[in-house]
């Protein structure tokens, strides 16, 4: 401790807080967009930046091709006898359009109001980069890390880490640790530290329904033929009943039930719905009736159309009937159920409703399983302790919605658990316009970060 009462490691950090800010603001820099071919040159020299800050911070480091995007290792393994961490993030980044809608350009970060502006400010560049900076904290001030650290940054998962699984898969011994660390979440509510317990899986699809061989005449044919965009919408709005349930067969068969005593605490929680109304812009709250807003959330499975295409769009009128329609439909699940089963539900209850005159296929894109957390053993004890160190508080256990495919690779690959920390807060705009993450979030992270290899590597038994 110093004499003010902060750890060597804090000082440090606070010291050198504008360099490492300008470093951060350099890798947000790079428009490391995976799903858009024309930033491949971007997405590799992403991957070749973030190789040179795990060196610099004291780290050997390694870029491993895939088919796809690369993933960069980071390792520092000289604590022989101590546990070893396996620490997951992804420099990859969401599209950034519409790029008008940003108050500031999305590749040329700043900041406002305590908020760092920019794309992958906290999905998820932000947040993997403090894991580096809470490394290099101990490596510069004492020469060695409490603990082993692997340190896997991965570019695809935007696009539904299409190569992470097989990479997994073929370096077991590499990535071989005893528990895995990850910060790609947020916390509950600003000041409140927290800890995920649970991860929605997912399920997605793209519905896509054809008509007549071409677009046609509405005044010459409309009435005679089916028209695919109504077709369309009669398949989607039989997806839900009326009261938000959602009406595939089967689709609750192998829902887990929540145990009462993890209710109990969620309906403790400091939730306040004008707040998150408000966050919305919504007009009203939906959703599936007889659960709360963080029961819908957290614990229930959703089905929610996220895109649709038919027809003439443009100014004006152009009175067609359209010879295709389609919808992107993503599936958000629970414990225990499948991605696959899901996938022959969604098969058979399409065949089932689609009307006649018109041919319905149905695309299976991508999907993951969900996932959920014991919140037992010396890492999570660790966690708390370093948590409340940075933020002065306890931290709570949340749920996210959102999916992380990863998590249950981890668990079920290289059979480890898993403590998901992030620090990203709601309204973070993390795939939208004018994304941000809290500048204090951001250095607390790294004082957590840095906090937690020292309570994990004096209390974690390898």
């Amino acid at each position: 401790m110093t004499s003010d009462g902060s750890s060597d490691l804090d000082k440090y950090l606070k010291q050198n807080d504008s360099r490492i800010r300008e470093e951060l603001f350099e890798f947000l820099r790079i428009p490391s967009v995976s799903a858009r071919s024309e930033h491949n040159a971007d997405t590799a020299r992403a991957a070749d930046w973030l190789k040179q800050s795990m060196e610099k911070a004291g780290m050997k480091a390694t870029i491993h091709p895939t088919s796809g995007h690369p993933i960069v290792i980071g390792e520092w393994r000289n604590a022989p006898g101590a546990p070893t961490v396996l620490v997951y993030g992804h420099y990859d980044v969401q599209p950034a359009e519409p790029i008008d809608l940003w108050t500031s350009p999305p590749f040329e970060p700043e900041i406002r109001d305590g908020k760092i502006y920019g794309r992958g400010s906290v999905d998820d560049k932000g947040q993997l980069f403090l894991h580096i900076k809470a490394i290099e904290a101990h490596l510069a001030t004492r020469k060695r890390l409490p603990l082993n650290i692997v340190l896997l940054a991965e570019g695809e998962e935007e696009v539904g880490s299409a190569n992470l699984e097989e990479f997994v898969e073929a370096n077991q011994d590499l990535l071989k640790a005893d528990v895995a660390v990850i910060s790609d979440s947020s916390m509950f509510a600003p000041g409140i530290p927290s800890i995920l317990s649970s991860l929605r899986g997912l399920a997605y699809f793209q519905i896509d329904v054809q008509g007549p061989k071409c677009d046609l005449h509405s005044g010459s044919y409309g009435g005679a033929v089916v028209n695919p965009a109504t077709a369309l919408a009669r398949i989607v709005a039989t997806f839900h009943d009326e009261n938000g349930h959602i009406a595939i067969e089967g689709f609750y068969d192998n829902v887990r039930v929540w145990e009462s005593r993890i209710l109990d605490q969620m309906k403790k929680l400091p939730f306040d719905e004008g707040n998150f109304l408000e966050e919305t812009g919504s007009p009203a709250l939906g959703g599936e009736k007889g659960y709360t807003i963080l029961e819908q959330l957290w614990a229930r499975p959703t089905c929610e159309v996220n895109g649709l295409l038919s027809g003439y769009t443009g100014e004006g009128a152009k009175t067609v009937l359209p010879a295709k329609a389609m919808a992107k439909v993503s599936c958000r699940l629970v414990p225990d159920q499948d991605p696959a089963d899901i996938e022959r539900l969604m098969d058979a209850h399409i065949e089932k409703v689609a009307p006649k005159g018109v041919t319905v296929t149905v695309k299976h894109l991508h999907g993951g399983r969900p996932w959920r957390a014991e919140l037992d053993g010396p890492i999570f004890d660790a966690a708390r302790r370093a948590l409340k160190k940075a933020f002065d508080r306890e931290a709570v256990i949340v749920g996210e919605g959102g999916s992380i495919p990863v998590v249950g690779d981890f668990q079920r690959i290289l059979g480890m658990p898993v403590l998901l920390v992030g620090f990203g807060l709601p309204g973070e705009n993390a795939h939208a316009p004018d994304e941000w993450m809290s500048e204090d979030n951001f250095r607390k992270g790294m004082i957590a970060m840095a906090a937690l290899w020292d309570e994990y590597g004096q209390n974690g038994k390898p």
